[in-house]
């Protein structure tokens, strides 16, 4: 089988901790270049991977020889950058969100499809043991009708994580565009769509900036209305300072499920005879120490371009997924519900 040649753009925290190990631990994958406009860092992560660094993508491009990007640049340059790589004849995984606008989703599509290539959004909450066992149970009919549900991601904030600290581009609109909301809230929106396995109609929001010194937003309460008549709340934050709270409850007809919400059992489910059962399968990943080890979205990228397939969040489930918090967005800046069409593209 193919060794797939990697570049991976943007070296900061998520390069180094996620994609980095994840593309050198793969047997089908090779580590040839990274790029970051810090020079020093560029070079750094790089001498760890025995490759080659660069400061300017478009040189990246142009001089390696490359199958496989990783875009893992503020949240502004994820659409040109990987537009870019698309035309460049590469396979792309762009972290999320996807990128700033509806109009920037629909180019990065637009440029994979015309370029015939693979591209992939970073949401790996898809692929906690707990989330696909969830979805089976609701699949299956055996916690039978949803009702509603409630998803929380919340943690103290990305100056613990992100490699410049308090001086991070997170905090920065015309690099981050969205702060906790984009930072987190996407991801939710899209274990939503995934573990329902239907899209959202109609959206309400508050979105406030409290916690943090920037011009982002830090705190978000949603509402969201599913298109069979589902109802709950998505909130994300960056003001959770005990500790992280990455949980979903979903109330259904038959049972009580409760994802990520125990200390020591991923799954529980309570169901309306009496009965509970706890699922033991493996902790979420977290940003944590020690929290970082497979998150299976940089297997499953290679998977898909290795095979020829659609990868499991292709562009326009990325984009489906984004469009929930730009509804969010705006309908905290209106102060009205937004509408959304049935497949999450296009308001």
């Amino acid at each position: 089988m193919k060794t797939l040649r990697v570049a991976v753009i943007g070296c900061g925290s998520i390069a180094q901790h996620r994609h980095l190990p994840e593309y050198e631990q793969n047997p089908h994958t090779t580590i040839v270049a990274v790029c970051d406009p810090v020079e020093e860092r560029a070079k750094k992560v790089a001498k760890l991977y025995g490759a080659i660094a660069y400061t300017d993508h478009m040189q990246l491009l142009e001089k390696e020889e490359i199958d496989l990007v990783s875009v893992c640049t503020p949240n502004a340059y994820h659409a040109p950058i990987s537009i870019d790589a698309l035309k460049a004849g590469t396979h792309v995984l762009c972290e999320k969100p996807m990128a700033t606008s509806a109009e920037e989703c629909e180019a990065m599509i637009k440029a994979a499809e015309e370029a015939g290539m693979c591209l992939m959004i970073g949401h790996n909450q898809r692929f906690v043991s707990s989330h696909e066992k969830a979805r089976q149970l609701i699949a299956t009919g055996d916690i039978g009708k949803i009702y509603s549900f409630r998803t929380t991601f919340g943690h103290g904030g990305p100056e613990g994580w992100s490699v410049d600290g308090e001086n991070s581009w997170f905090f920065k609109k015309d690099q981050a565009f969205i702060g906790a909301m984009g930072d987190l809230g996407v991801h939710k929106a899209d274990l939503l769509r995934y573990l329902l396995g239907e899209e959202v109609v109609e959206v309400g929001a508050f979105v406030t900036t409290s916690a943090k010194q920037g011009d982002v937003d830090d705190n978000a309460v949603a509402i969201l209305k599913t298109e069979s008549g589902i109802v709950g709340t998505l909130t994300a934050s960056w003001s959770y300072v005990a500790k992280e709270d990455n949980s979903t409850i979903l109330y259904g007809e038959n049972a009580i499920l409760r994802l990520e919400d125990d200390p020591h059992y991923s799954l529980i489910v309570h169901y309306k005879n009496g009965e509970t059962v706890k699922y033991e399968l493996g902790q979420i990943q977290s940003n944590d120490e020690g929290g970082q080890t497979d998150s299976r979205v940089i297997a499953h990228f290679v998977n898909s371009v290795l095979e020829g397939k659609e990868p499991p969040i292709s562009g326009k489930e990325g984009y489906a997924s984004l469009n929930i918090i730009l509804a969010a967005m705006e309908a905290s800046r209106t102060g009205r519900t937004i509408k959304l069409y049935v497949g999450g593209i296009g308001r």
